[in-house]
């Protein structure tokens, strides 16, 4: 399998400043996925309810995600309930986690030896055991969030020093490293073993730092946001994507990788759940791409 994302699969009630949805299907994994399904082929690992519609498992299907590692157990499908008084942070009201509790990823024979493998925000140690099973994968990325910083510091840390790429936001790699400068969090990151960090500031873009490499890119300019909800994701996934399906990485190919994620989250934002990005064609995503290397093109003026 060309790319393998692990991650959550959710039912979600959501309300934001354009509205409300209820049952609002997303979770790390599908926000990831739908948005790698741009670029190549997806398998996708996680775990559903019986309540979990066969409708949406095609619509998934239908579109070069690869089922074969979604496990189906009796019992309900994780859900969240969150509001967006502030575009930029959820309020959570709720969480059920149901059959995700006792989630144990499975992953079939021809996801053991992915080119890129994609671990969604999943507590650690779940990580660590896919990392144990898979046998060899070009490229390892991971993202986490401030619960698993609070709560298991040490099992991330462990998780990390064996990721090539960790997708983090600004606030969490601050928290994370105990450093107040981002570049000097990055520093912090990249000791520990990965070579590229990956870091997501909101609205004020997102910055690609390693050794060797310090890029910006921007936000795409959308005009209105539906729903947050999988922005993060989405980047991951488009920007994975990307990498897939060129089957290359270094840093040019990272900063390219850095535009298409940026470009297939705007897309999902403009609507709640995945349906805008599913609907999307991939010269859409290049024509948000475009727009970008337009905005950073810069003239002498010396």
């Amino acid at each position: 399998m060309r790319l393998v994302i692990v991650g959550s699969v959710a039912v979600d009630d959501v309300e934001t400043p354009q509205g409300r949805r209820e049952n609002s299907f997303g979770g790390s994994a599908v926000y990831a996925s739908v948005a790698a399904s741009k670029f190549t082929d997806v398998g996708i690992v996680g775990v559903v309810g019986d309540d979990y519609p066969e409708s949406v498992c095609e619509i998934l299907k239908s579109n070069r995600i690869d089922l074969a590692g979604l496990e189906r157990v009796p019992g309900k499908t994780f859900r969240w309930k969150g509001v967006y008084n502030d575009l930029n942070r959820a309020e959570t009201l709720d969480t059920q986690l149901n059959v995700f509790a006792e989630f144990s990823p499975k992953l079939p024979e021809n996801y053991l030896n992915p080119e890129i493998l994609f671990l969604g925000n999943i507590h650690p140690q779940l990580q660590l055991d896919v990392i144990s099973k898979v046998g060899k994968a070009g490229l390892i990325a991971c993202d986490t969030m401030n619960f698993w910083i609070d709560s298991t510091p040490d099992l991330l840390r462990e998780v990390i020093k064996k990721v090539d790429i960790l997708f983090v936001n600004e606030d969490e790699i601050k928290q994370f490293t105990g450093k107040d400068n981002i570049y000097d969090a990055g520093d912090a990151i990249l000791a520990l073993g990965p070579k590229y960090v990956i870091i997501k500031r909101g609205e004020y873009g997102a910055i690609a730092y390693s050794k060797t490499l310090l890029f910006y890119s921007p936000v795409y300019p959308v005009r209105q946001v539906f729903d947050p909800t999988g922005a993060g994701d989405s980047f991951a996934g488009g920007f994975l994507g990307f990498l897939a399906k060129h089957n290359k990485i270094d840093d040019d190919f990272i900063k390219n990788a850095m535009f298409f994620g940026t470009a297939t989250a705007s897309v999902n934002i403009e609507s709640f759940s995945f349906d805008r990005l599913l609907e999307t064609k991939f010269e859409e995503v290049v024509a948000r791409v475009s727009k970008l290397y337009s905005l950073m093109a810069l003239k002498k003026m010396w």
